[in-house]
C-alpha cells in the first residue's frame, strides 16, 4: 500500500521505505513508481497508461519523501527548480561519531566510480570531480549516536553519504561508506525529511514532510524532536 504525503492534480509525493526501489533498475524488482501509477489509475479511474514523472531519486537504502509529477508541465518546471537549486532539501542522518563541529557548511569535490557505484570525496578538485556542498547541524544526541539535520545545496551521487564519511562520521548502517556494521533492515539511517518549494503551477509554497522511520534507533530521537 502506497503512503501518500502530498497529492494534487500536478504532483504526488509518497513515503519511500528502506526496501522500496524508486525507479526500475537491473534488479527487476517492482519499483515504487509502478505502485504509484496503479494507485492513480484506481483512484481516478484512469484507463490506459498513467503519466508519472520521477523528479528526483533516493538511493534504495534511504527512506523519506519521494516526489513525482503527474503532468509533463509540472515535471519540466520541477526539474528546472531542482536544477536551479530552488528546492530546499532537508535530510536527517544518524551517525555514531561526533562531527567536527556543532554546525557547519562543508564543500568537497565528488568523483563517481561507476564500477563500484560509489562516490569519493576530495578536499580539492580532481579530474572528473564535481563540487558538492551541504550544511549540517546536530539536532539530537543519545548515549551512542548523533542526529544531524542536513541541507543539501547540490545534488550529487551519494552526496550526503560520501561527505559525512569524509568528515569521519559515516551514516549508521552504511557499509559502503565505512560504517562498521549493517542495519537490521538492510537500509541506512538516512531520511529524506522535507522538501520545500514554490508550486510549479499554483505558485504557492509547498512543504512536504516525512515521518521518522518506525524503528528503535529513530525512536531514541522522537522526544528531542517534538520538544
Amino acid at each position: 500500500m502506497v503512503e501518500i504525503l502530498y497529492e494534487d492534480n500536478h504532483l504526488i509525493a509518497v513515503y519511500k521505505k528502506v526496501s522500496d526501489l524508486a525507479q526500475a533498475d537491473k534488479t527487476g524488482d517492482t519499483p515504487l513508481e509502478h505502485e504509484v501509477k496503479k494507485y492513480i489509475a484506481k483512484k481516478y479511474n484512469k484507463p490506459g497508461e498513467v503519466f508519472l514523472g520521477c523528479i528526483h531519486r533516493l538511493d534504495r537504502p534511504v527512506s523519506g519523501v519521494l516526489l513525482f509529477a503527474r503532468t509533463s508541465k509540472a515535471l519540466a518546471r520541477m526539474n528546472e527548480m531542482f536544477r536551479d537549486r530552488k528546492v530546499k532539501k532537508i535530510y536527517y542522518a544518524i551517525v555514531k561519531e561526533n562531527p567536527p563541529a556543532e554546525k557547519a557548511t562543508v564543500t568537497h569535490y565528488l568523483k563517481k566510480n561507476e564500477k563500484q557505484n560509489k562516490s569519493y570525496a576530495y578536499d580539492t578538485e580532481v579530474k572528473g570531480s564535481k563540487e558538492a556542498s551541504l550544511s549540517y547541524n546536530i539536532i539530537g544526541r543519545s548515549e551512542r549516536y548523533y542526529l544531524l539535520e542536513v541541507e543539501l545545496h547540490t545534488g550529487r551521487h551519494h552526496q550526503i553519504r560520501a561527505q559525512l564519511a569524509k568528515l569521519g562520521c559515516p551514516v549508521k548502517g552504511d557499509l559502503k561508506y565505512g560504517y562498521n556494521r549493517s542495519n537490521e533492515d538492510g537500509g541506512i539511517s538516512l531520511l529524506a525529511r522535507k522538501l520545500e518549494f514554490m508550486h510549479p503551477v499554483k505558485n504557492e509554497p509547498v512543504v512536504i514532510t516525512a515521518h521518522l522511520p518506525e524503528n528503535d534507533v529513530w525512536k531514541i530521537f522522537v522526544n528531542s524532536l517534538s520538544g
